[in-house]
């Protein structure tokens, strides 16, 4: 598969979506949600990566359902949320530039031949043109309650799928909580998520935050000294709308009682 080189602003063409989707409600929430992988599309020029579109289709290629959650959980919550419409396998979006996975040559068993033998200048536009935009929007977002004094919690939306095919294993977790060194508002939504029925919470699991490798909450939460919590939901769960709306309503009772006792115990 061939690549078009060119200069920066040259990947994305005139009928190729804008990277960053945004609904932005103002600072009234204390919550900001942000969803990395919500979207699978991919620049024209790249020819769809060389894939099958039902590779694009599955968790590699995007967090199935978590957009749908999202967008709900927002409304619920009267929060801004901005998401990122083009695939993980075009360029990762929480991942640090060093990362290797930044732009993956295969991802779960698949190998993706449009991220073969790629030149620093393609590399460039790629993180340029999807990966910069999305960042800067979290900033102009978080920057603004910053500087009016309004704090604020990150909520960062994951899925993940029930099983690898690489390492084949049934995940027991409906939903899983990641994060690394601050606990400060993941501790209260633990909590919060225990007063729920009938759920197999994962605690780092099945994923944690790797503060090296990973961006959105290494950078925007961690660094910037925000309490945060980043939600993983297995994707059998919220592949339909029903399900989504029935995690965005769990997650709605979570996070303002989880904020209730935040605000207890930082008092």
């Amino acid at each position: 598969m061939s690549q078009a080189l060119g200069k920066p602003n040259e990947l994305l063409g005139p009928d190729d979506p804008e990277p960053v989707g945004i609904i932005d409600r103002g600072d009234a929430s204390p919550f900001v949600l942000i969803c990395d992988h919500a979207g699978n599309a991919v620049p024209a020029v790249l020819d769809g990566l060389g894939l099958e579109p039902a590779e694009l289709n599955r968790h590699i290629g995007i967090d199935i359902g978590i957009l749908g959650v999202s967008e709900r959980l927002a409304e619920q919550l009267g929060a801004s949320l901005v998401f990122q419409r083009y695939s993980r396998l075009v360029v990762e979006c929480n991942r640090r530039v060093t990362s290797p996975d930044s732009i993956a040559l295969v991802s779960d068993g698949t190998v993706v031949p449009g991220n073969a033998d790629l030149t620093p200048a393609q590399r460039s536009l790629r993180l340029d043109e999807i990966v910069v935009p999305y960042h800067r929007q979290i900033e102009t977002i978080l920057d603004r309650r910053a500087e009016a004094g309004i704090p604020t919690i990150l909520v960062s939306m994951h899925s993940f799928t029930p099983s690898l095919r690489a390492r084949p294993f049934q995940r027991p977790w409906q939903i899983g909580l990641c994060y690394g060194a601050d606990t400060r508002f993941t501790t209260p939504v633990l909590e919060a998520l225990d007063d729920e029925t009938d759920l197999v919470v994962g605690r780092n699991e099945p994923y944690g935050v790797d503060l090296n490798k990973d961006y959105s909450i290494p950078v925007h939460g961690e660094e910037r000294g925000l309490p945060y919590v980043e939600f993983e939901i297995r994707q059998d769960l919220i592949g339909e709308a029903s399900g989504q709306a029935e995690w965005a309503t769990r997650l709605g009772r979570v996070l303002p009682a989880a904020h209730r006792r935040f605000t207890v115990a930082a008092s």
